[in-house]
């Protein structure tokens, strides 16, 4: 599901359109990050230790990379990398206790 907006921003005749589109934006957005979270969770499965769930240097790799690509979109590589860190320590977590559940179940 990629967001199709109905009205430009150029083309928007007020704040009701601009309002609908950027709920149209998030609800996608929000749906994205649930299916990325499917795929945190599936990769727990692969896991063979608490430091591959963690898996330092590939956060730090992907931070970096969001950063770039936000700098690419015009958007502040800080508040971008916060928002990930946010978003992607949170996944961990949750990935380390499906982690440790499937392990324990082993």
């Amino acid at each position: 599901m990629i967001y199709q907006n109905n009205i430009e921003p150029e083309n928007c005749s007020g704040m009701e359109d601009i309002r609908t589109e950027i709920d149209n934006m998030d609800r996608d957005i929000i749906a994205i990050l649930g299916k990325r979270f499917q795929y945190v969770k599936a990769a727990s499965k692969f896991k063979t230790s608490e430091t591959s769930v963690r898996a330092p240097e590939r956060f730090k790799a992907m931070l970096e990379q969001r950063r770039s690509w936000a700098l690419s979109e015009g958007l502040c590589p800080g508040a971008i990398e916060k928002m990930y860190r946010d978003l992607v320590n949170h996944f961990i977590k949750e990935e380390m206790s499906k982690w440790k559940s499937d392990s324990s179940d082993a």
